[in-house]
């Protein structure tokens, strides 16, 4: 009875114990408070127009134009990249591409989703999505894991017939995040996140030799996370204890299983 009433409690503390730790770990993609996503996209990387999980940001180009975006991605989130793109009346049948890259511009790949689509002469719209792998909070110096930092995509078609050309479309961008948590945890973290710096400093500061170059202004919304904590932690704490407990309860029965038995004094 002693045994089950602790094993009892250690399951309530180890729900206790978690429940902050499912608090944290909500979905970043929810929009920031007073936050404004772009009207327009950016033409390279340098230019490339920043962009919130949970945004959903939009732009007229001309077909045939490279659009570019920016948005952060922390470990153990799983980007989801969406875009669609509105055609004009009359086209002939083009090809849409989306790419995603990370802050080392290192193409990244997508793991499902419709990542290239050709739109049909008269087809009204384009849609693509890229769901990228989960994003790491370490890896080695050969690999190509996603890491934390800003990540960029670009929109663009591939073999432009000559007359679409210049046409005018609209395009929406949006990405999410489904937060993985310690399942995708590792024994290691990046001292800082992959966050380019701007090599040109505004002309104010050009005479001040402290200024430091300055970053990329979007992050998520809670900060950048060290990359050590995950949920993992509260679980392998659960295990040990309930380990604990079982090894407690183990040798108190065989304790008592192996005791002798009293023998009646003889009459």
């Amino acid at each position: 009875m002693r045994i089950t009433r602790a094993l009892g409690a250690a399951l309530v503390l180890g729900g206790l114990a978690a429940a902050p730790a499912a608090a944290d770990a909500s979905p970043s993609a929810s929009p920031s408070q007073g936050s404004s996503a772009p009207t327009s996209a950016g033409t390279s990387f340098r230019s490339a127009a920043e962009i919130d999980q949970g945004e959903t940001a939009t732009a007229s180009a001309s077909a045939g134009d490279y659009l570019y975006w920016s948005f952060p991605a922390d470990a153990g989130q799983r980007p989801t990249v969406k875009a669609t793109v509105k055609l004009p009346e009359s086209h002939a049948a083009q090809t849409w591409q989306v790419d995603v890259y990370d802050g080392l511009r290192r193409r990244q790949a997508c793991q499902y989703g419709a990542q290239k689509r050709t739109a049909g002469q008269g087809t009204a719209t384009v849609e693509l999505a890229c769901v990228l792998r989960t994003v790491r909070a370490w890896s080695e110096a050969w690999a190509n894991d996603p890491l934390p930092g800003t990540y960029y995509v670009r929109l663009t078609t591939v073999g432009l017939g000559a007359d679409d050309l210049g046409q005018p479309v609209q395009a929406e961008l949006r990405v999410d995040s489904k937060d993985i948590g310690g399942a995708a945890a590792v024994d290691g973290w990046l001292a800082e996140p992959l966050v380019p710096g701007i090599a040109a400093r505004p002309e104010k500061e050009e005479d001040d030799d402290t200024a430091s170059a300055v970053l990329s202004s979007i992050e998520p919304d809670d900060g950048w996370s060290s990359g050590w904590w995950s949920d993992r932690w509260v679980w392998t704490g659960i295990g040990a204890v309930l380990a604990a407990l079982a090894g407690i309860g183990g040798y108190t029965l065989t304790r008592g299983a192996g005791r002798p038995g009293r023998v009646p004094s003889g009459g």
